[in-house]
């Protein structure tokens, strides 16, 4: 028997959230944080900058690498919608 939307939903949440919170251990939170070697833009301009990679590569070779682009790209918009919360906090201070 098919679950429910609601419940597919919450469990594919979860999933993206596990996926996230691994990949901002492994990568010390450098999208929220950006280390600004190369790139000096603000954390919500560079999580674009990898936004647009990621469907430059939806388009030209999605199975590159072994990864989920789409996976990757909704894990990258929740982190621009962090970003933004992180952005209106600062300037309400």
């Amino acid at each position: 028997m098919k679950r429910d939307t609601a419940s597919r939903i919450r469990t594919k949440c979860t999933e993206i959230a596990g996926m996230l919170v691994a990949k901002n251990r492994a990568y010390g939170n450098s999208a929220l944080e950006p280390v600004r070697v190369f790139a000096q833009g603000d954390p919500e301009e560079l999580i674009r900058v990898r936004l647009d990679d990621k469907l430059s590569r939806i388009r030209n070779n999605p199975a590159a690498f072994g990864e989920d682009p789409v996976l990757d790209l909704v894990g990258y918009l929740v982190l621009l919608l962090i970003a933004r919360e992180d952005k209106a906090a600062k300037a309400r201070q």
